[in-house]
């Protein structure tokens, strides 16, 4: 199976002139090893005093959230839509999550002093029932832990004519949208805009809680096995998700309520134009289906990121 190794995974931004690491057909599985989001620096608490002192925080924006790519799919034409497939994500053995001074909404907070940073904590993460950790165990602690849930936080094709960062670029094309549900089995849907699609994969979490509050999920190693599908001569307004029971049309933008709003009106329109949903049907269900969800992904004060949204409904309401 193709892949692109970890050493060749470190891109820092979303630009159509990088070569591609990779050449793949439609529905050919491959292989992205992904770095975490601190680029390999934070293996251990100890460096959480030298947090700034890394290279990659010297350039600004600071360089963060490495991505692996571009890929190039064959057959895909600007215009296109690709449908990516999330086949497997195992993780490493452990993760991080970190505070840095002064980042954060609680990080200049007088009350909450022991949250301010410096501060590192590793993950230590352990095989499940697979004999992968894509289905094991998180440990905060020798007295709690959680199912781990994989998820890539990173996901892009290249813009048409800008360059976005890895660590705060979003758009209609994907970016850094920390979606828990960007999971195994979900298929996710990026506007194309260069011919082969260009696609960026990486910011692996392995758990993640809603809003991913104070920026640092646990951040992870990966292995990401991937293949796409080619929809010819379509656009949608921003990033799709596909669960094997529902749908999730996503929006970033703030403030929040307005993402909110976006991912909902959008959600109609996906179901009137391809499930044939009458319009005022789909207007009633965002009002009074109890299985209608707002899901805040990602609500991170950092920089000019904006917040991350995604309305999502049960298949079975789609089907007549």
């Amino acid at each position: 199976m193709k892949r692109i190794v970890r050493a060749n995974a470190l891109e820092y931004e979303f630009d159509f002139r990088h070569k591609p690491k990779l050449h793949v057909s439609e529905g050919e599985s491959f292989v992205i090893e992904t770095e975490d989001a601190g680029s390999g620096y934070i293996r251990s608490a100890d460096v959480a005093p030298k947090i700034d002192d890394f290279p990659t925080r010297k350039f600004t924006p600071p360089k963060g959230n490495p991505v692996g790519g571009p890929v190039f799919i064959d057959g895909v034409e600007p215009g296109d839509l690709l449908e990516v497939n999330i086949e497997k994500i195992v993780v490493d053995d452990q993760g991080f999550t970190n505070i840095r001074p002064g980042v954060g909404p609680l990080g200049d907070s007088y009350k909450w002093q022991s949250v301010r940073g410096p501060f590192v904590k590793i993950i230590k993460h352990e095989i499940g029932p697979s004999g992968t950790t894509r289905d094991g165990k998180g440990f905060l602690n020798d007295k709690i832990s959680w199912d781990l849930k994989p998820m890539i936080g990173t996901i892009a094709t290249a813009p048409e004519r800008e360059v976005e960062t890895s660590a705060i670029g979003q758009g209609p094309w994907g970016g850094n949208l920390d979606v828990r549900d960007m999971k195994e089995k979900t298929k996710c849907y990026l506007n194309c805009y260069h011919k082969g699609g260009l696609l960026y994969v990486g910011d692996v979490h392995a758990s993640q809680g809603d809003t991913e509050f104070y920026g640092t999920a646990d951040e992870t190693r990966s292995e990401v096995t991937l293949s796409c599908k080619i929809i010819k001569n379509k656009r949608i307004p921003f990033v799709r998700l596909e669960k094997e029971e529902s749908i999730i049309s996503l929006y970033s933008y703030r403030p929040l309520e307005d993402a909110v709003e976006s991912a909902i009106v959008n959600l109609m329109e996906w179901m009137v134009t391809e499930y044939e949903i009458d319009e005022k049907d789909a207007y009633m269900h965002m009002c009074l289906n109890p299985d209608f969800r707002v899901n805040v992904y990602q609500m991170v004060r950092l920089g000019n990121l904006e917040y991350t949204v995604g309305a999502e409904i049960p298949k079975k309401y789609l089907r007549h």
